[in-house]
């Protein structure tokens, strides 16, 4: 049986059943959940292997690359600098970054970025990995791109760009990358282990990513329900638009290789603990230890929704805020005033302002397929069963 550490508040026993199930049940490899209620951590647990390889355990300080559950930091930048009257969200993207102009797009305001519908999920031309991890070359061939669609008619999920487009405007207005300013105005503030920009001294604190590749061959697409069918056959086919916005890096980014996390991919490449990541959210919905990053207006403007309906991209119905998810009535994380995102193989945050919750939960066993993840399902279904009743 694997060793659960950590600690939990009076009442929240359900959800260290719920993790401790995790790993018997639903093949959980190393992982670790976090929970914040009004501003005060009520669970904080971990376990499992950080590292398969050195059969290295999971800590307390352990790190995890979060994948896409990263993008509510570059929001979160964006909406601190527009509550400074610095960034007018409603901007033309071009006011503080005048090559964005080419190709049309001089009158793309910023909120467009942060809801995914600007129509820039992809490159005509793949970006090196080498110069995406340099920075300024991935911000060039952006700005030099054309939308794939009609900007902010409709919305499709960017996956790799959202992070270097938000990024870039955050770069441009503040002076600093998204990286350093993140550092700087929000994890040094709320005392977070949450980096967008690996330092090199932290690298033997990150777990390692342990993935299993879907395997789709041999899938008959006519036999699976219609809804599905277009999904995958979006994602099995190298030439759609879907694929393309994975693959604007050549090769792909390896999230186990130290140069990758020590760079700034804002989209992706947030490494944090679960209880960081819980702490975030906690300061984005009110104060933790004194410290509150949003006021209740700019957060209100951060969370309303801009964009719903089947994704371009996905090929599934999505709802989306300025630079954070918002989830559908089918989703486990759904309440009417919940917003937050999750990332590649099950990782997830989120808050909900009317209940105080703030929710983190961080692994290293990336399961994707046609099999429903249970992992974050299960634990957030435990933390609604140990809310106080109110």
């Amino acid at each position: 049986m694997t060793q659960i550490d950590g600690g939990i508040a009076p009442g929240f026993e359900p959800v260290r059943e719920a993790f401790a199930a995790n790993f018997t049940g639903n093949g959980e490899v190393g992982a670790a959940v976090s929970v914040y209620l009004h501003g005060t951590k009520v669970v904080d647990l971990w376990g499992g292997t950080a590292d398969p390889v050195t059969a290295r355990p999971w800590t307390g300080d352990t790190l995890t690359v979060v994948y896409s559950t990263t993008k509510s930091v570059p929001a979160a930048c964006a909406h601190l600098l527009a509550q400074r009257g610095e960034l007018n969200l409603d901007a033309p993207v071009a006011d503080y970054w005048p090559e964005f102009a080419a190709e049309g797009k001089d009158r793309i305001p910023v909120r467009h970025l942060l809801s995914h519908s600007a129509g820039l999920p992809a490159l005509d031309r793949p970006v090196a990995l080498s110069d995406a991890l340099a920075w300024h070359p991935m911000a060039e061939a952006l700005a030099a791109q054309r939308p794939f669609w009609e900007p902010g008619v409709g919305h499709g999920y960017h996956a790799f760009t959202y992070g270097w487009l938000v990024g870039e405007v955050i770069r441009r207005v503040s002076g600093r990358s998204p990286g350093r300013f993140f550092a700087d105005e929000i994890a040094a503030p709320l005392g977070l282990d949450f980096w967008i920009g690996l330092p090199k001294a932290e690298q033997h604190r990150v777990s390692r990513l342990i993935e299993t590749p879907p395997d789709l061959t041999g899938v008959d697409l006519d036999a699976l329900p219609e809804p599905v069918r277009e999904i995958m056959a979006a994602f099995t086919d190298p030439t759609s638009l879907t694929m393309r916005a994975y693959g604007v890096v050549t090769p792909p980014p390896d999230h186990n290789d130290p140069q990758v996390q020590q760079a700034e991919i804002p989209a992706t490449g947030g490494i944090c603990t679960a209880e960081a990541l819980a702490r975030f959210y906690a300061g984005l919905i009110g104060e933790v230890d004194g410290v509150r990053l949003l006021d209740p207006a700019t957060l209100a403007d951060a969370v309303a929704e801009q964009a719903s309906g089947t994704d371009r991209i996905l090929r599934m119905p999505t709802r989306l805020a300025s630079g954070f998810g918002l989830p559908t009535p089918d989703s486990f994380w759904y309440t009417p005033t919940a917003f937050g995102f999750g990332g590649r193989g099950g990782s997830l945050g989120f808050a909900d302002p009317a209940t105080g919750l703030a929710f983190g939960y961080v692994m290293n066993g990336i399961q994707e397929g046609p099999a429903p993840d249970l992992r974050a399902a299960t634990l957030v279904e435990a933390v609604r069963t140990s809310l106080p009743a109110r």
